[in-house]
């Protein structure tokens, strides 16, 4: 369901102050502390990429940058806020372009139009749940060496065409509950292994998501974060918002 507009107000707010550097570990501080590439570099546009998640019930209709019905009512609404807020100067153009539904062989068929063509300074990717998902209900053939096969080689060719566009890999999650058994595991590990070396191999910003995710999932059910254990609530949305931004360096 849409989160109501009481709910975003509250998500909004959490995302902010989830900043505040005195609530993160220590190792959290060091590497937020360590120099980072500055990810706009040139460029004003920022683009999100993915399935369901991403997608997140936005208006495809509309093609304009920063539209809060194009953006949906998940993370990549929560992050353009936060970042259009502190940056006004820079006037950065976000768009969101996940497909719910979508695999990385989706993401191949879709690219050109809807990645390269754009131009992104900032191309953030959260992709893979489905490449598991699908093959477990028998609608999809896949596995983890396909999956980062074909990641490898979307971000190989991204690299090509947009040799300057900073790129961010986002952690495929789940959480214990709803549709997720223990069926998915451990082989759905090898997902997020996976992910994490495509993002190593194309010196990609990579958002680490799932163990993250685990941890607030000791602190409320898990279903409080993702109430089928695929798909974020409003809270789950408001953590992979604070995780990104302190994870990307705009």
């Amino acid at each position: 369901m849409s989160p109501t507009r009481r709910e975003f107000v509250a998500a909004s707010a959490a995302v902010i102050a989830s900043h505040d550097l005195r609530r993160m570990t220590a190792p959290e501080r060091s590497e937020l502390a360590a120099p980072r590439r500055d990810a706009i570099d040139g460029g004003t546009v920022l683009l999100f990429q993915g399935d369901s998640i991403t997608d997140c019930g936005r208006d495809r209709s509309i093609a304009a940058a920063n539209d809060a019905r194009a953006l949906g009512t998940g993370y990549p609404l929560l992050i353009t806020g936060s970042l259009r807020d502190r940056y006004p100067e820079r006037d950065l153009q976000v768009f969101n372009r996940g497909v719910s539904g979508n695999t990385v062989d989706d993401l191949h068929a879709r690219w050109t139009a809807d990645a390269i063509d754009l131009k992104p300074a900032v191309l953030s990717i959260l992709i893979g749940v489905n490449d598991k998902w699908h093959t477990l209900m028998g609608t999809y053939k896949g596995t983890a060496e396909k999956y980062e096969a074909g990641y490898r080689a979307l971000l190989d060719a991204t690299r090509a065409a947009l040799p300057a566009t900073h790129l961010v890999v986002m952690e495929p999650f789940v959480l214990k509950t709803g549709s997720v058994t223990d069926t998915w595991f451990p082989d759905f590990d090898n997902y997020r292994a996976a992910a994490r070396r495509v993002a190593e191999g194309v010196k990609a910003t990579f958002v680490p998501l799932h163990d993250m995710l685990q941890d607030l999932g000791r602190k409320a059910t898990p279903a409080y974060w993702a109430a089928d254990g695929v798909h974020p609530t409003v809270a789950g949305h408001a953590a992979i918002a604070r995780q990104w931004l302190d994870r990307v360096k705009m």
